[in-house]
């Protein structure tokens, strides 16, 4: 079997075409030119199952057509192919139509709690950290046992939480607030890095996609800022109204992506990790 080292080669191996023209995106993230014209994204697995878990992720969050995705062209297990979705600038009608397309994409739902997408694989990603998909019944449970504690394990272990730090989180994995919602279909990753702009709509890149809850999604968008988010979350609310008080949830559901940013960037995190941690059913 020919040894595949290079994007371009990836990319003829998977489309079955030459390619015209290459430029680099980002660390593994290359733009190819292939002779047909067209332009897809090639990008290279960090690890293990990275690639078909993003392949599947992508292919769940597209199914019900109500979000923009890249389409998947392909992929071989360590790359994936991928067209190519335009970024701009943020728009009014864009965010009204990431914000209603949200609401309708997590009603599509899921089989459950941590539930990976249809041929993903259980021992999936959220950008380069570990993120185990285990179905679970009860959000409280699930949350705290397959999300945060994992993680305020391994930063326990690795010095970027002390002790006194981690029992505050602990403590507020016992007093998760229980609000009913049936599993949603997530992307998972919904921080602003990962929407891109246009002034019709916006398209959703790089997924950790599973079966959650869907206040976690626009807890992820609000964590690190994004353009035009009362937009969004009005355009939201019109299609699927959250329950009362879920502005007063919004710390909860951020413990896992500022647990993951702990882990993989440090003790910086670690401080509005234990804020939030503190806020949870206050």
């Amino acid at each position: 079997m020919t040894q595949v080292s290079t994007p371009a080669e990836a990319a003829t191996k998977i489309t079955g075409r030459a390619v015209a023209g290459q430029r680099s995106l980002s660390s593994g993230v290359t733009e190819v030119v292939l002779d047909s014209g067209d332009t897809v994204v090639v990008k290279r697995g960090h690890a293990r199952n990275a690639t078909p878990a993003e392949a599947a992720g992508l292919r769940w969050l597209g199914e019900p057509g109500v979000v923009r995705v890249p389409g998947v062209r392909g992929h071989d297990g360590e790359w994936l192919v991928t067209e190519l979705v335009g970024g701009g600038r943020p728009t009014h009608h864009a965010a009204e139509r990431l914000g209603r397309g949200l609401a309708e994409l997590h009603t599509a739902g899921a089989p459950s709690f941590g539930a990976a997408p249809p041929d993903g694989p259980a021992d999936a990603w959220i950008g380069l950290a570990p993120m185990e998909n285990t179905p679970g019944e009860d959000w409280p449970t699930w949350y705290a046992e397959h999300r945060v504690l994992p993680y305020v394990r391994r930063a326990v272990d690795e010095g970027t939480l002390d002790s006194d730090e981690a029992a505050a989180i602990e403590q507020a994995c016992a007093r998760l607030p229980e609000v009913p919602e049936p599993p949603a279909r997530l992307h998972g990753d919904l921080w602003n890095g990962n929407v891109l702009w246009g002034a019709v709509e916006a398209s959703l890149i790089d997924p950790a996609a599973h079966g959650g809850h869907r206040e976690t999604d626009l807890a992820m968008l609000q964590l690190f800022g994004c353009p035009l988010l009362d937009r969004v979350l009005a355009a939201y609310q019109e299609v699927a109204p959250l329950a009362d008080g879920w502005t007063d949830r919004i710390g909860a559901h951020q413990l896992f992506p500022l647990l993951v940013h702990t882990v993989l960037f440090g003790r910086s995190y670690a401080g509005q990790a234990v804020a939030a941690a503190k806020a949870v059913g206050r």
